[in-house]
């Protein structure tokens, strides 16, 4: 199984009345969560350890992760659901995040649970990582567990969203070191290093620990590097609808792809050649294209693709 580790919540998306008045409407998402449904979606063995209310949202939530046939390991409690208000401009999606004491967010070390043996890979990153307390839970999770299992790490910065922004890159750069594969957007790439040219960039995240490092390019495609090879393939075109879960799509494209070549272990993402490489790109890639393509965070299913 893939566990996905981190936040999962309620995207209110911008809509239009009939009466033509502005308003949201509720859809479940958030980062990681995104991603447990796309890796059910294409077939992968998923789960999902979150902290998540019971309130009538975290119902949604819950039944959403039931459809996609993904195990759900979220810890439950009183507290309210995380919501993020989206806006667009030019269908790229901006939030507006309220988290306060919600059931995702107070999350401690101290509620983790031991995992089971059948969890083979660990995906965590989104806005878990940038409060407290789940912060540091997710964290003391992947020092836990990345001796033992594949964890991929992609932090989906919001740099809106961040309160203290040296204690944030300095847990980056921590769970970067441990992690086996890392996801960045070309944007995340430069909020965290400045400057450069992107595979030059990415090198930066090798040397820091990763074995593997993913990069997405928006209408560019995306490029995967390890110390010994870089491969890159293009976005397939599409009619964007917004961009609300593509890079989440894509995180479980690569992952899903790894797991149908036997490559999900340790050892096998740390030997991974460029035909492998590519093809978890692609897969990664087709699988976002049809995301944007579509109104909100709503990942494909295999027979899709």
């Amino acid at each position: 199984m893939i566990l996905c580790a981190g936040e999962a919540l309620i995207d209110m998306l911008p809509r239009e009345t009939s009466a033509g008045e502005r308003a949201f409407a509720p859809y479940p998402g958030g980062a990681v969560f995104n991603t447990a449904v796309a890796l059910g979606r294409l077939g992968a063995p998923a789960g999902l350890l979150s902290g998540i209310s019971t309130d009538l949202f975290g119902e949604m939530l819950s039944a959403a992760l039931a459809g996609a046939r993904v195990k759900n390991m979220a810890l439950r409690s009183g507290r309210p659901t995380t919501l993020a208000f989206v806006t667009l401009d030019g269908g790229q999606a901006r939030y507006a995040f309220y988290d306060e004491g919600t059931a995702g967010r107070m999350l401690t070390p101290a509620d983790l649970p031991p995992l089971p043996a059948g969890v083979a890979a660990l995906f965590m990153g989104g806005i878990s990582l940038m409060t407290e307390p789940c912060g540091s839970a997710y964290e003391a999770l992947m020092r836990r567990e990345a001796a033992a299992r594949v964890t991929m790490l992609d932090p989906n910065i919001r740099p809106g969203f961040i309160t203290d922004e040296a204690a944030y890159r300095a847990r980056i750069g921590r769970m970067i070191a441990m992690a086996d594969i890392v996801k960045l957007s070309d944007e995340d790439l430069r909020w965290l290093f400045g400057r450069g040219e992107t595979s030059d960039l990415a090198r930066e995240v090798l040397a820091m620990g990763a074995r593997v490092v993913c990069v997405t390019e928006g209408a560019a495609g995306a490029r995967a590097l390890t110390p010994e090879a870089e491969v890159r393939v293009a976005a397939r075109p599409v009619a964007v609808a917004d961009t609300v879960g593509a890079g989440d799509t894509f995180n479980a494209g690569v992952l899903a792809a790894l797991h149908r070549a036997g490559a999900l272990t340790r050892a096998g993402v740390a030997t991974l050649g460029a035909g492998a490489l590519r093809a978890a790109l692609d897969l990664g890639c087709r699988a976002a294209a049809v995301t944007v393509g579509r109104a909100g965070a709503n990942p494909p299913w295999a027979h899709e693709l």
